[in-house]
């Protein structure tokens, strides 16, 4: 065991959490009108309960052990309830309770992201049930795909950090629940402002300082790749931001703070996949691209595809995380690590990021479609109108913020 790879990583870990808890939950929670403040916190907590247990009992074998004939598509059952882990167990350098810990709070993350494109109308307990098939039967076999040892990884696709295995997931997830769910009542027409963005900007600083233990985290390390990953990571928020704030102005006349903070999320999003693979410079134009694809996603391509995303969970990380997934492809730099891409002649990288994107998304796409059908005929999915109007604070959990 390297003692300081394993202080890093178990730094790294708790920060990741920060971002579900606090930092999502805050992020979403004052996007939200203020009947629906509690239980959009909820969700976040909810997902952080339900996604521990299951990944204890089941995910996490089924994402990184081996699956045998069938390990290309997904692991095997030898960590089934985590068996065999003591605490001397290794994986790598890094105690193995310590990787499927740093692992299990991506998985964390995913879930809650998905909250987003559905709350203020869908049930909490249908929520966790949803969560718990869709960690299962999604989230766990692309994650085997691209890190434990997969048919993506073994293509070559580049994801540093998550951009196919948790935002493109996780955005397309919430397309399909926003689609499968209808709008909420009144919408596009009322007013559904945001009650409270200053939650929003205190969660996205949640976010943003959590990244680096999501990206530098990523590493496995505390060497320079790490290192490398913290200036990658910051350049491209920041990019994001000016040129959000850029956009409004321009298009607006005005620069907002949600603008803002959803820029900083695009930018993070964006290089997530690229941190530890691209040249600094690059981050700068990354987290740019990731910025223009995000806000072409939360706007135009939001009217076209006429779906209630209620917090934009597709077009900030459905939207995002491609960008950034193929911007890996151009960028990716062998000095630094894994394969050259297209700036060294590499334009093959290109098409096998592209692919290996859409073969996450319309997997994801299309199972959690059928978790969806399924579901809905055991159990309402949605609040009734009463409740929806009422607020789901008090309707589904007796409560609310004054």
């Amino acid at each position: 065991m390297d003692s300081g790879n394993n202080a890093w990583i178990l730094t790294s870990t708790a920060l990741v959490l920060l971002m579900t808890l606090p930092g999502l939950a805050l992020f979403y929670g004052g996007m939200v009108r203020r009947k629906n403040v509690l239980s959009t916190l909820m969700q976040s907590l909810g997902a952080a309960a339900v996604v521990t247990v299951l990944w204890a009992l089941v995910g996490y074998s089924l994402a990184f052990s081996d699956g045998g004939a069938a390990n290309s598509f997904v692991g095997g059952l030898g960590r089934l309830g985590l068996s065999g882990i003591l605490p001397d167990t290794m994986s790598g350098d890094l105690p193995e309770n310590l990787f499927l810990m740093f692992q299990l709070t991506f998985a964390i993350i995913t879930v809650a992201i998905i909250a987003g494109a559905a709350v203020e109308r869908i049930k909490f307990s249908a929520f966790m049930v949803f969560g718990a098939a869709w960690l299962i039967l999604v989230y766990a076999p692309i994650c085997h795909w691209v890190w434990g040892g997969g048919f993506l990884g073994e293509a070559g696709v580049l994801d540093f950090a998550g951009g196919a295995v948790v935002h493109i997931n996780a955005g397309v997830a919430g397309l399909v629940l926003a689609k499968f769910l209808g709008p909420r009542k009144g919408y596009p027409g009322s007013n559904l402002a945001p009650d409270n963005l200053v939650l929003t900007v205190i969660g996205a600083g949640l976010l943003w300082v959590g990244w680096f233990g999501f990206n530098g985290g990523s590493a496995l390390a505390a060497d320079g790749a790490a290192a490398h990953a913290f200036v990658t990571t910051q350049i491209a928020a920041a990019s994001a931001v000016l040129v959000w704030i850029g956009l409004e102005w321009i298009l607006r006349g005005k620069a907002s703070v949600l603008g803002a903070a959803s820029g900083a999320i695009a930018g993070l999003v964006a290089i997530t996949p690229a941190a530890g693979f691209v040249p600094t410079w690059s981050a700068f134009i990354i987290g740019a691209g990731g910025a223009f694809g995000a806000y072409w996603g939360v706007t135009a391509l939001k009217k076209v595809l006429k779906v209630d995303d209620t917090l934009d969970a597709f077009g900030l990380h459905g939207v995002g995380g491609l960008v950034g997934a193929i911007l890996t492809g151009v960028f990716a730099s062998e000095a630094i690590g894994g394969a050259g891409g297209a700036i060294e002649g590499n334009w093959m990288q290109v098409w096998t990021q592209t692919w290996g994107a859409l073969a996450a998304a319309i997997y994801c796409g299309v199972v959690t479609t059928v978790i969806l059908f399924v579901q809905s005929k055991i159990m309402p999915m949605r609040v009734d109108e009463e409740g929806e109007i009422s607020g789901l604070d008090t309707t589904l959990h007796g409560e609310s913020v004054g």
